[in-house]
């Protein structure tokens, strides 16, 4: 009797699907086992993408198991068209490692399968259709070819040179590289194009000769070495104290070793220098990956990690599912962020699974933080992970100097105080740079009437729109929504209507006309949306020249000012009354990040913090201890009220057209399952902090346990009764494990 073939679809139901094999086929009957590279040693059906009848339309799916009973009759099922691969695309512990991050999340198992491939692979693309030709110098080509002020050429030349064995073109683009210099190149004869066979052996991974470590920098390389198996450990080091150095020698050993690195980052576009650190030390092909690449820049980058071609992955979340050919380690970059969570969609946190991932392929994992989790900190204390600290900062640089500037009742100057202008303004007139932070994207969070109070709001959400003035128009950062600002009040008719409070344009405005002669950089996903903005406002920065930079947290993460002597965090209040239990973690994380830029060189630094709270216990402790202090007092109150990481949440949020249908659906679910399941606190249903978002309307339920296992019992439980429930087909509904986002 021919097997059945047991395939995962995309789709939003929570099941598996039972196929004929082709009709012009026998599927193997053969076990499946690894070989030593972590590839399938036989030619089974498992793993492999085929193409499938789905009621009228044909669908991408991957076989995820052969049986030889169903529950559906035989004369029903449908014979699949027919394999798309050979061989399976991906290795069986990475198959092993998305199914357990499927159930582990209670996310559609076919939805999170396909998540796990690059959109070509999702759509049915062959691996064949990326020829690996790539460029490389020509013998003899030097960059002082080339004109001085040819920055396009230099520049394409030097991303080149940057990779011994050969770059592709579209690794090539994905670096920046310009398509008609790449041109000019090739006619000059400096780079010639070559199919690339195979990744040749390098001798030596170093471009540049490692800095010498400090103690406690050393010691975290030394464990990792004694320790080359699953060994997580909490990097925790404040601004400066050089964990990219330890991340950079613990990855020298992996290659020595003839291993993989994969290094998880919260968001490429911000992260521009640490990812050049890479490229300046290691003589290895390195391959990125984020979401701004094509999806043929990315499939490339995917096939060159699973086959071995790539040494080093550098991504954001998504990354976490890429395959390694010899993984040898595990790194996560600012590990407190909220950005490795996913928020919509296969709800999966690249953290935590970073760890899932590190022991199934017994490889050392590190958290890298100068702020971290307080779940990772209970990790810590709880044994097991291993924590190590990095107190001391690079070179001479000491840490920066905490003042909380109490502005109650003093005159604001679009939100900038008289004593944190003059303070500005001294550090200008020193030769130094200055960075204001304030975390409000456009000119004003609101546009009122001074008449009769009406206030602009979205018309799709449960929000203000935000006023822009560059260009000039009202937008709602929660849908997108935009339109244009109203010469009159939409309620009186009034032409009174004015901005409320201050965001980054009008800060930058502001700071402009106090500081006419200096230049005034705004950095937000405004001021670099287009290509290469980021990249030139930072060349500004770097040149040493005074300036003033205003921007959003894009400023927090990942950069090195060394001139940088002055910051002002302008609304340091902004989550100290937050409903969500940890607002207070992530005020004093970004406080402490945004006060990291400054007095990392040889110039001292201070931090001042605008506040109309100046004797809130969170800003005076934090100010005069410090973030571990910080984090120290939040545990102890997480642990004395029983909230998380003390108890296991999740939160099942549903969302309809029509107002109260969401809300029902969640509270029958509660009636039907909650007598079932004691020890589980419910909480809800109630209607979301901004109940209406994009039109529709929300509502949520909360579940919390001291059991990780009765939790996810009660979860499975819960899926099975939603998918059956007779108004499932009138709301969207999903299930949020360990959610970032109470609310």
């Amino acid at each position: 009797m021919n097997k059945l073939l047991r395939v995962a679809i995309p789709s939003p139901l929570r099941r598996l699907f039972d196929y004929l094999p082709p009709c012009d086929s026998e599927t193997s009957t053969e076990s499946v086992t690894l070989d030593s590279n972590h590839a399938y040693s036989t030619n089974s059906g498992i793993g492999r993408r085929v193409k499938v009848p789905f009621g009228r339309r044909e669908l991408i799916g991957v076989v995820l198991d052969e049986v030889t009973e169903t529950d559906v009759p035989r004369n029903k099922l449908k014979p699949i068209n027919e394999f798309i691969d050979e061989e399976p695309l991906l290795p069986s512990y990475m198959l092993e490692f998305v199914l357990w991050a499927a159930d582990y999340y209670q996310h559609p198992v076919g939805d999170a399968v396909l998540h796990a491939l690059p959109a070509l692979l999702r759509k049915g693309s062959s691996t064949d259709s990326v020829h690996h030709y790539v460029w490389q110098i020509t013998p003899h080509a030097n960059i002082e070819q080339l004109a001085k002020n040819a920055s396009k050429l230099r520049n394409s030349f030097q991303i080149i040179a940057d990779h011994p064995a050969g770059i592709s073109r579209e690794a090539f683009r994905a670096e920046g590289g310009d398509s008609q210099a790449l041109k000019a190149l090739f006619n000059k004869g400096l780079i010639s194009e070559q199919l690339q066979e195979s990744t040749p052996p390098i001798s030596n991974p170093l471009k540049e000769a490692p800095l010498t470590l400090n103690p406690e920098q050393a010691l975290v390389v030394q464990h990792l070495q004694n320790a080359p198996h699953f060994s997580p450990i909490l990097l925790d080091g404040i601004t400066g104290s050089g964990k990219t150095e330890v991340y950079l020698q613990a990855i020298t050993n992996v290659l020595n070793a003839g291993q993989q690195a994969l290094v998880l980052v919260p968001e490429i576009g911000l992260t521009p220098q640490t990812v050049q650190r890479f490229k300046q030390r290691f003589n290895v092909p390195i391959r990125i990956l984020h979401s701004n690449l094509t999806d043929k820049q990315r499939l490339e980058a995917w096939l060159d990690a699973r086959d071995g071609r790539a040494k080093i992955i550098i991504g954001t979340r998504s990354a976490i599912f890429t395959p390694l050919l010899n993984p040898g380690i595990i790194i996560i970059d600012e590990e407190h962020d909220g950005s490795f969570k996913q928020q919509e969609g296969f709800r999966y946190s690249a953290r935590d699974l970073s760890v899932v991932r590190a022991h199934a392929e017994n490889i050392p994992v590190i958290l890298g933080s100068a702020t971290p989790s307080l779940e990772t900190l209970h990790n810590c204390q709880s044994g097991r992970y291993r924590h190590f600290t990095l107190r001391q900062r690079a070179g001479n640089a000491i840490a920066p100097e905490f003042k909380l500037l109490d502005i109650r009742g003093a005159r604001l100057h679009n939100g900038l105080s008289e004593v944190l202008i003059e303070h500005i303004k001294a550090h200008i007139e020193q030769g130094t740079q200055v960075l204001v932070f304030i975390n409000r994207r456009g000119f004003a969070p609101s546009l009122s009437c001074h008449d009769c109070g009406w206030i602009a709001e979205c018309r799709r959400c449960d929000a203000r729109m935000t006023l822009h003035y560059n260009p000039a128009h009202l937008h709602c950062h929660h849908c997108d929504s935009q339109r244009p600002i109203p010469a009159r009040c939409d309620q009186c008719g009034s032409d009174a209507i004015k901005p409320q409070g201050a965001g980054t344009e009008r800060t930058e405005q502001t700071l402009q006309s106090l500081f006419p002669n200096t230049s005034v950089l705004r950095i937000d996903r405004d001021s670099t949306s287009r290509k290469g903005s980021l990249d030139k406002l930072m060349e500004q920065v770097h040149s040493g020249e005074p300036c003033i930079l205003v921007g959003t947290q894009m400023l927090a993460k990942g950069h090195h000012f060394p001139r940088v002597t002055l910051v002002a965090i302008l609304d340091a209040d902004g989550g100290l009354f937050s409903t969500d239990f940890r607002g207070m973690e992530r005020t004093a994380q970004l406080i402490t990040q945004v006060a990291g830029r400054a007095g990392r060189a040889d110039h001292p630094g201070t931090v001042f913090l605008q506040t109309l709270h100046a004797d809130h216990p969170l800003l005076t402790n934090l100010a005069l201890a410090g973030y571990e202090a910080f984090a120290a007092a939040e545990l102890t109150l997480r642990k004395q009220y029983q909230l998380a990481p003390f108890r296991f949440i999740a939160i099942v949020r549903a969302e309809s057209q029509k107002p109260g249908t969401a809300e029902s659906f969640l509270q029958s679910l509660r009636e039907a399952i909650a007598p079932s399941f004691g020890g589980i606190d419910w909480q809800g249903p109630f209607p979301s902090p901004m109940e209406k978002k994009a039109g529709v309307f929300r509502s949520q339920l909360l579940l919390s346990c001291p059991s990780r296992i009765h939790l996810q019992n009660c979860l499975s439980h819960l899926c099975l009764v939603s998918d059956e429930h007779p108004s499932h087909s009138k709301v969207r509904w999903s299930v949020d494990v360990d959610p970032y986002d109470l609310y």
